[in-house]
């Protein structure tokens, strides 16, 4: 589990501050990483902050030809269908940059839980190690879709995932292992809803979240959320 030292807890005063922060955050990750290694891979949480971030990002000025894009989990569901973590990306942002089509991974979740985990995980195998991964936390501190109560399945990088407690049932997430390969981590959190999650997670109690714990440490960005 990470070590109270690798957690860096961050507190806003408002969710717009949040949410500039977060922007911040990606811009100079990625300008770093362009920089040193030419490229920037991004995993993408879903939720509503998120959106706005990536608002935000869809007016940077950047080389979006250097830019990588994967999503951290997705709903087994039609690929046009509106609770898609894709589709939202795509409408917000993704649709309105000159990232190249070939650069953008979606989770073929449409294929199904197990297809699709599959051929997504052949996707991640050649991938780099991320330079930034953004996570959310949900109220029983799952993130991703990694879940309370549910075996943690380290077989690939991307894994199937069966009666998750949130619908629809079946999902597909990137791998406990795969996310924690990675340069950095931001965990956005808002809203007094995740405060027992929180809670646990601070007390050292064992939550979903907790299993992401890179060498790097997470970064915990929180509005809303007593810290």
């Amino acid at each position: 589990m990470m070590q109270p030292e690798n957690t860096r807890w961050k507190h806003f005063n408002s969710i717009e501050c949040l949410r500039h922060g977060v922007f911040d955050a990606i811009v100079k990750s990625a300008n770093e990483a362009i920089k040193q290694r030419g490229q920037f891979s991004i995993v993408l949480a879903g939720g509503n902050t998120p959106r706005t971030v990536y608002r935000l990002l869809r007016d940077l000025d950047t080389d979006w030809s250097k830019w990588h894009i994967y999503h951290g989990d997705e709903r087994c569901l039609p690929i046009d269908h509106e609770d898609r973590n894709s589709l939202m990306a795509e409408q917000v942002w993704l649709r309105y940059v000159n990232i190249p089509a070939s650069q953008v991974h979606d989770i073929p979740a449409e294929l199904g839980s197990v297809a699709g985990a599959k051929a997504y995980a052949e996707t991640l195998h050649v991938a780099p190690t991320f330079d930034m991964v953004l996570l959310g936390l949900g109220e029983d501190g799952h993130t991703a879709s990694l879940f309370p109560n549910h075996e943690v399945d380290n077989s690939a990088d991307a894994v199937p995932v069966f009666n998750a407690p949130k619908p629809p049932a079946d999902r597909i997430t990137i791998s406990q292992n795969r996310l924690n390969n990675t340069r950095e981590v931001i965990f956005i959190v808002s809203g007094a809803g995740k405060q027992e999650a929180v809670d646990h997670w601070r007390s050292g109690t064992a939550i979903p979240a907790t299993l992401i714990a890179p060498s790097c440490g997470v970064d915990v960005y929180c509005f809303g959320v007593a810290v």
